[in-house]
């Protein structure tokens, strides 16, 4: 989805995703068609909210997530994916082209746990 600055908590921007979804269905009834929904891995679980309301506005096929470069570690794209189905596709660890990479549910998952083994031992 290109969310142009919309937000999920505001209506008519919502409706006007909506509707464009709605063209799409209409006019490409055969394409082939990716709706991703880019996330800040920093986003708590306001995150699981903003994927529901997309995912209503535009049948979402998967997430992109951002800035897993620093410290943030995105773990609630696991609630997002139980709760709603909808898959990681991407992940994002820089800001060039090439940071942008397909999504490995093993690494994430290792970098995830090594993350908080680091913590508990106080690294």
């Amino acid at each position: 989805c290109d969310t142009a600055g919309r937000l999920h908590n505001k209506k008519n921007l919502m409706d006007e995703l909506g509707k464009i979804s709605r063209v799409i269905d209409r006019e490409l009834p055969d394409s082939a068609r990716e709706n991703l929904l880019v996330l800040d891995a920093t986003t708590g679980q306001n995150a699981v909210v903003q994927a529901k309301q997309f995912k209503e506005a535009a049948g979402l096929t998967g997430i992109v997530l951002t800035k897993l470069d620093g410290t943030a570690r995105g773990g609630v794209v696991l609630a997002i994916k139980q709760e709603l189905g909808i898959p990681v596709k991407y992940i994002g660890v820089g800001e060039q082209i090439d940071d942008l990479q397909p999504f490995d549910s093993k690494a994430f998952v290792d970098a995830l746990f090594a993350q908080e083994e680091t913590e508990i031992k106080g690294e």
